[in-house]
């Protein structure tokens, strides 16, 4: 199995995803990453994994179209079976979802259907909820949506700040995510019936 991780930014769940999978966790022949954002510090944890980039940014493409266009094109060379979305910030296409059915999961830092968007660990914190956690989904034609894969809940500490509520987070996201892709990868999820 070839897996392609998209990201934007940090890339701390990247690099979570490459030390399971060095560490044998899960068992994937190649990764590569594919980034929208030349600068952004995913692409130096990308290099010094010496894990192969792929680089397309959306402002050197006329449309989404041609923008999804190229990243379709650049991924035939490494023949992906699965994609993991891992903080990469646009919204996926109908068609490149159809192109990839079955083979896109994302995570995100709440108990989906609740908290979605981009602030989805301060948005928790402001509504005073007492749990919240991360989900890992099958990703479908709305944001933040589709079958889920795992869930893991925490408890919101009274005392958190978006800072220590992050952290925890992103530590469970950390350990969430390698156990989906090897749920998947050992064919024992259930995958998007159509």
């Amino acid at each position: 199995m070839n897996l392609a991780i998209f990201a934007s930014g940090n890339g701390s769940n990247f690099a979570a995803l490459v030390k399971a999978v060095k560490e044998k966790k899960i068992k994937i022949k190649f990764v590569v990453l594919v980034s929208d954002q030349p600068e952004a510090f995913v692409v130096k944890r990308a290099q010094k994994a010496r894990i192969t980039v792929i680089l397309v940014k959306r402002e050197d493409f006329a449309s989404r179209a041609d923008f999804e266009a190229a990243i379709i094109q650049r991924l035939k060379n490494y023949k992906i079976d699965l994609i993991a979305l891992a903080g990469f910030m646009r919204m996926l296409s109908p068609g490149f979802v159809k192109l990839y059915h079955k083979r896109i999961i994302n995570i995100h830092p709440a108990l989906l259907p609740a908290f979605k968007g981009a602030h989805a660990i301060r948005d928790a914190l402001d509504a005073k909820v007492n749990f919240t956690g991360v989900t890992v989904h099958f990703v479908d034609n709305q944001m933040d949506h589709g079958p889920v894969i795992l869930q893991k809940q925490i408890k919101i500490k009274r005392l958190d700040s978006l800072s220590s509520l992050e952290k925890r987070i992103h530590a469970l996201e950390h350990e969430l995510y390698p156990q989906a892709i090897k749920l998947f990868l050992d064919g024992k999820v259930k995958r998007l019936k159509g």
